[in-house]
């Protein structure tokens, strides 16, 4: 497998505590560490006096007063949300409340009817801890509640100030409405759950799409940013040869996959089990819905048949076309 330059960790950085990142960027880390999370939800703030909140993250008490801190003497002027999951967008509602700053996103998440032959339950085998802040089951992740009062366009700056200029950049593909943010001034792009310092991303259907994830990937790449800050996981500030190696990455499951099928029919436990073997069982849940996201994929463009019936399921076997 494409080796990833993963950044180094941010074990030792202090939860509830403003780090100055750049002249224009401060980030504070929620307490919600997880196999999903990582160290926990870092949260952007851009500016020095009128600034702009990225992902205010989670409901959690410690890290709303640790934004309370980290704003205070400050304008904020702009919140805004990269996606609807709940430990990104849930504390924009007390933000909002408190300051009276306008939200902004690609829209609210889309209203995605699931299958209940694609909802997973938890089982023995995937050792699920419960107590984990973020399940990568949809029911469990998605904030329904949020509404942005401002819908950005693709490539719109849509925010400016004294000191710097926001840049909406549309990538579908973790969800329908994921959305990077770019900071010119400083050639920085906020990636979200897009793509993350210190895994890769999961993409898990009927909303996550690798189709759009890739596009979005190579959308991402041939911008040439400086820097990238996603939110969970420390900055990249290589980002060429980390977004080759992350695509590189997805290529060789996908080719894994028709390996795995050049060997006659299989579930997607199955290609799991033997494909992430060097992997923690408790990732193979999250993993099973990406390489259910890549048989999509495939089966949209004919590699792949769906043995048991016309439509890619969680539970269908496949076949090699």
């Amino acid at each position: 497998m494409a080796v990833i330059p993963f950044v180094p960790r941010i074990d030792d950085a202090p939860y509830a505590t403003s780090q100055q990142l750049s002249p224009l960027v401060r980030r504070v880390i929620a307490e919600n560490p997880s196999k999903f999370t990582y160290h926990g939800t870092g949260t952007y703030i851009i500016g020095t006096h009128d600034v702009v909140v990225i992902d205010p993250g989670p409901r959690l008490d410690s890290h709303r007063d640790a934004l309370q801190r980290a704003l205070d003497g400050c304008k904020v002027v702009g919140i805004v949300v990269t996606h609807c999951h709940a430990d990104h967008s849930p504390l924009s509602q007390w933000l909002k409340e408190s300051t009276g700053a306008p939200t902004f996103a690609l829209g609210p998440h889309a209203d995605v009817v699931f299958d209940a032959d694609d909802v997973e339950e938890d089982d023995e085998e995937d050792e699920v801890d419960d107590t984990d802040s973020q399940s990568d089951e949809p029911r469990e992740t998605i904030d329904v509640d949020f509404q942005p009062d401002v819908t950005v366009i693709d490539g719109e700056v849509f925010l400016t100030t004294d000191e710097f200029s926001l840049v909406a950049v549309a990538t579908p593909g973790h969800t329908s409405n994921h959305l990077c943010v770019a900071l010119q001034e400083e050639h920085a792009l906020f990636t979200g759950d897009h793509i993350m310092g210190w895994s890769t991303t999961v993409v898990s259907p009927p909303d996550g799409d690798m189709s759009e994830y890739m596009r979005s990937l190579q959308k991402v790449a041939d911008r040439g940013d400086a820097i990238l800050y996603p939110t969970h996981g420390g900055p990249i500030t290589e980002p060429g040869p980390f977004l080759s190696a992350y695509a590189d990455h997805r290529r060789e499951r996908e080719q894994q996959i028709l390996d795995q099928l050049a060997g006659g029919p299989k579930t997607i436990r199955d290609m799991v089990s033997v494909m992430y073997a060097d992997v923690d069982k408790k990732l193979h849940k999250p993993a099973r819905r990406s390489v259910w996201s890549h048989l999509i994929q495939l089966h949209r463009q004919g590699h792949v048949t769906v043995i048991d019936g016309d439509v890619p399921r969680r539970t269908s076997t496949y076949a090699a076309s």
